[in-house]
């Protein structure tokens, strides 16, 4: 019989995995308690020594072990080392979108003292800046929560009163009634805090007490005004002016570091890092809430069809109906990568868990130039474009339908946004088997050279989901040839490879 000494030497992934099973198996640590006790109260876990055990503070002894691999028809040896199956200690994140998480055991490796020293060296070695992890854990944050916060919806809610379209002179009001005043600005002063080391333009920013300076290149960009007008009332509102907002630029990003102690370069990581990057979020997320309440916005997009020229009816940008059709959509697969040239992804969202189509922190010597994000922006072209494509991921062929603009910013560098669901979990809805269709179109694609016209029994299926789902743009992919895209060039799909050479 083994001690408990040796035992606790072969437990490291034990409380993860009783964790894990659990959670699949639907039970609270009640019901797992009450199993327990149910088949040997002798030796059943209280439901907090449950907690401890699933937290790596406590290692059950050799029969109590015995009683929890029983409940879950296990041997008492699967939950030891010897068996460290991924799936098995990987935490479940369900239809959430994002990427794969992973196991942060053993447990004593990964508590918030190692991770504070391990983090700031990871980041100093792969020289990541401290305000580019920030946004990162913000994003994982957004695609686990799938774009839902209802707090700051009804924020934005109680402030606009759910009125659209708001117009300049709406928000002006809402920022004279909250005590914020504005001033116009065509060349920044010199303070410390305020000047630009870049070569992107400045639009706007905050000084307290209640002063928010406004680029006058503004007025000729009434859409871009209204956005940025709507950030500071929620700076306002949700953090009562306090001071620490960012600076709004033109450009490949949207904010930049202005702080003296931490340069852009620094990959120091600083906790204004994340209160700087948590608040560009939440203010952003604000704006677009405030410019298009849930429900009206919601009911404006079912009656055009989800199309993107919505944005001129309501006289917002592009990227805000884009942006914020992901986060009212009663369909959750949702995507929006707003793209720069040169491999710059200036925001993100992957509520489907879709790959990047590059990435931000390092060159990418094989991007797939498939994606609609790269077509577009290398081509000159006018209105927007769907495109149907096929990806496969962790072996599983995946089938994504997305609209793309080519649109300029305030500095007049060209961009492109993009905005697309995943149409497995539609088309299995519909009683349809999404791998068997999706296989079936990927290898008609392998075949004609890596792409293909959709076949009608094919199109039957995805017009129907495109009626249901109530996306025009869908339709209108059909029509066009599909696309094999890929992750990387290294895994290309295409026979002959696109990187056959390397």
């Amino acid at each position: 019989m083994k001690t408990k000494k040796s035992l606790s030497r072969q437990s490291h992934f034990l409380g993860t995995k009783i964790r894990n099973l659990r959670k699949r198996n639907g039970l609270t640590l009640e019901d797992l308690s009450a199993r327990c006790v149910k088949l040997e109260p002798e030796y059943a876990p209280s439901v907090s020594y449950l907690s401890m055990i699933e937290r790596g503070k406590r290692v059950p002894s050799e029969e109590m072990l015995a009683v929890i691999a029983q409940v879950f028809q296990k041997s008492s040896q699967w939950f030891l080392d010897d068996a460290p199956e991924a799936d098995d200690i990987t935490p479940d994140k369900g239809n959430r979108g994002g990427i794969k998480g992973m196991a942060l055991e053993p447990s004593f490796l990964f508590s918030n003292e190692i991770l504070q020293i391990a983090i700031p060296e990871m980041l100093a070695q792969t020289g990541t800046t401290g305000r580019q992890f920030a946004h990162l854990l913000i994003r994982a944050h957004q695609e686990h929560h799938q774009n839902h916060f209802p707090d700051l919806e009804r924020a934005a809610e109680e402030i606009g009163l759910k009125k659209m379209p708001l117009y300049v002179e709406d928000l002006m009001e809402i920022s004279e009634a909250r005590g914020l005043k504005i001033s116009w600005f065509t060349r920044l002063p010199e303070a410390e805090n305020v000047t630009d080391a870049s070569n992107k333009v400045v639009t706007s920013y905050f000084q307290p007490p209640r002063t928010v300076y406004l680029n006058k290149i503004l007025k000729n960009n009434m859409t871009r005004l209204k956005y940025e007008l709507a950030v500071h009332i929620g700076h306002n509102v949700l953090h009562n002016s306090d001071g620490e907002k960012s600076i709004m630029v033109a450009g490949d990003q949207t904010q930049y570091d202005i702080q003296k102690e931490q340069p852009p370069s620094s990959s120091q990581l600083d906790a204004q890092d994340i209160l700087h990057a948590w608040r560009d979020f939440e203010c952003s997320f604000f704006a677009t809430a405030l410019l298009c309440p849930k429900v009206p916005f919601r009911q404006l997009l079912d009656r055009e069809g989800y199309e993107i020229k919505v944005c001129k009816q309501i006289e917002v940008s592009e990227a805000v109906v884009m942006r914020r059709m992901t986060a009212v959509s009663a369909y959750p697969h949702w995507h929006y990568f707003d793209a720069y040239a040169q491999g710059k992804l200036k925001a993100v969202y992957r509520g489907n868990g879709i790959p990047l189509p590059w990435g931000n922190m390092r060159v990418v010597r094989d991007p797939c130039q498939h994606w609609s994000v790269f077509r577009m922006l290398n081509q000159a072209s006018q209105g927007t474009a769907a495109q149907f494509s096929i990806l496969n991921e962790n072996g599983i062929a995946k089938i994504y339908c997305c609209e793309s603009v080519r649109v300029k910013d305030l500095n007049s560098t060209s961009h492109v946004l993009c905005t697309g669901i995943e149409l497995n979990p539609a088309i299995s809805a519909q009683g349809h088997d999404a791998t068997s269709l999706v296989n079936e179109l990927q290898t008609l694609c392998v075949e004609n050279g890596g792409t293909c016209k959709i076949p009608p029994k094919i199109k039957k299926v995805l017009n129907s989901v495109a009626r249901i789902l109530n996306i025009n743009w869908i339709s209108r992919g059909i029509e066009q040839e599909a696309q094999l895209i890929c992750a990387r060039g290294t895994v290309c799909p295409r026979k002959p490879s696109c990187y056959s050479n390397q």
